[in-house]
């Protein structure tokens, strides 16, 4: 054992931010944009955790319509990731550059195939050398039977196609739209060749969503988690280039030499991606992290309301102080921390901040949501959705027999020899993850003016906690009354 004096541990439950005079007269004056990376900023500090109950593409889109981000899940195949990062960066943009296409001479039963794989309406007809022909839609195809049937026979040619240059600006493309009531908007250069598509409802989502994250392209931004055993680096080079804004590796306990090692290899071959790295709870884990080339450290061991890694390991950090002390080390080199783990209110989020976070990682919470690709049950006349930590037995066992079929392997871990750090649970439907997003942030807002903020580097300046007893906590929730 260790000489050296046992430490105090405080969580979000054990302080309350002392409140302080402020100059906010209105939330609307409140400004929660933050640093998610060195080089990435966001709107809202909320981030969703790369979990397979939690992140897919739509929660990805949702999270950052409204200015948080989405960290795809890594527990599927690589062309499986690959094209949930895909479905992100096409979801909307200022302009699509490579729209999904077809050939003239394809029959029905492709476009059908299509259209259902790639979830979109329409698709652009090109000729042998990629000048545009013309485009399909639903439409065009919604009384037809043959399967057999040649595409150039059913689509809308060029003759009546409305176009515009490829040079066209976004307010030239407004006009061009509504003038002719237009749902899309072929840009091809001077030679006929299809160079990109602008959709009215892209144009509509800038107005929709002014806060959303979004990288130069006007293209949704979305992250992607890795880990870190063999075909780490082929995955991250393939999610890179599908054009993920960030790589994630998502590792339970990082402060390892195969993380450093990891981290390392990733930021050799590919020096321009902006990559995160964790879990710790230590200053030199964080530290380690940061001198191996990590763009953020995220933070938190043991602290997700599904996690058991305490219980089984007896090893963590209790998540306010781990993140006081990981932010010491990471302030000093300019590295954003992600608090990850613990997150079950905005008043947990307003804390975090204050704590030093840059921004959240929000798993359970999220798991409710509409978006979150989780199982739906009804329970007690109640609607209810599954929730399980990735070190839990059914998602390893379920990981272990992916990776085994994938091996030409016969068989997956057997159960006996798996020791889980998580469980499985239900959380409560709470409708769109937009909404809940929506709560978090107003309340992220209200407790910044309680601190004097008017936006994130002040909270993390101006926060000043005091601890409280378990009479103090219990003051804090509604006491001697009935809730309705």
């Amino acid at each position: 054992m260790s000489s050296d004096k046992i430490m105090d541990g405080l969580t979000f439950d054990d302080v309350l931010l002392i409140p302080k005079r402020s100059t906010v007269r209105s939330r609307k004056e409140v400004d929660t944009t933050t640093r998610l990376s060195r080089h990435i900023e966001l709107k809202v500090p909320i981030i969703s955790a790369p979990m397979d109950t939690v992140t897919e593409h739509a929660m990805a889109i949702t999270i950052a319509r409204a200015g948080g981000i989405g960290i795809i899940h890594r527990f599927m195949t690589i062309e499986q990731q690959v094209e949930e990062v895909l479905k992100v960066k096409r979801s909307e943009s200022i302009v699509i550059e490579q729209p999904y296409t077809l050939k003239g001479d394809q029959k029905l039963r492709d476009a059908k195939r299509l259209m259902s794989q790639y979830g979109v309406s329409g698709l652009l007809v090109l000729d042998e050398r990629d000048r545009l022909q013309g485009i399909l839609t639903t439409r065009d195809i919604v009384f037809e039977h043959d399967p057999e049937k040649r595409v150039s026979e059913m689509m809308t040619g060029t003759k009546d196609l409305i176009t515009a240059s490829s040079d066209v600006n976004l307010k030239q493309a407004e006009e061009i739209l509504r003038k002719h009531k237009l749902e899309k908007l072929p840009l091809v250069d001077k030679n006929g060749k299809l160079r990109g598509l602008i959709t009215s409802r892209d144009m509509l989502s800038l107005e929709q969503y002014p806060n959303a994250s979004k990288d130069a392209k006007g293209r949704l931004l979305v992250g992607a988690a890795l880990g870190v055993k063999s075909g780490h680096l082929e995955r991250a080079k393939a999610l890179f280039d599908a054009g993920a804004d960030v790589l994630v590796l998502d590792v339970a306990h990082a402060h390892s030499d195969i993380t450093l090692d990891a981290i390392r290899s990733i930021k050799r071959d590919l020096p321009e991606a902006n990559l995160i790295a964790g879990n710790v709870a230590t200053k030199e884990g964080t530290e380690d992290l940061i001198e191996a080339g990590a763009d953020a450290v995220k933070v938190g061991i043991g602290s997700g309301s599904i996690c058991i890694t305490r219980i089984v390991t007896g090893a963590g950090v209790p998540q306010l102080t781990a993140i006081m002390e990981c932010t010491e080390v990471a302030d000093q080199a300019s590295v954003p921390i992600i608090a990850d783990g613990g997150i079950r209110n905005s008043g947990d989020i307003t804390k975090a901040i204050g704590a030093g976070a840059s921004t959240v990682m929000v798993g359970s919470l999220f798991a409710g949501s509409e978006e979150s690709p989780g199982m739906t049950v009804m329970r007690e006349g109640r609607k209810y959705k599954l929730v399980r930590g990735m070190a839990s037995v059914a998602a390893s066992y379920d990981r272990s027999a992916r990776e085994s079929e994938q091996n030409g392997e016969d068989s997956a871990i057997g159960l006996i020899d798996y020791v889980p750090e998580g469980v499985e649970a239900f959380v409560a439907y709470k409708g769109s993850a937009s909404e809940l997003i929506s709560q978090l942030a107003g309340g992220l807002k209200s407790g910044m003016s309680y601190c004097g903020a008017k936006n994130i580097p002040q909270l993390r300046g101006k926060a000043n906690f005091i601890k409280i007893s378990q009479a103090g906590l219990k003051e804090s929730y509604p006491h001697d009354v009935e809730v309705m």
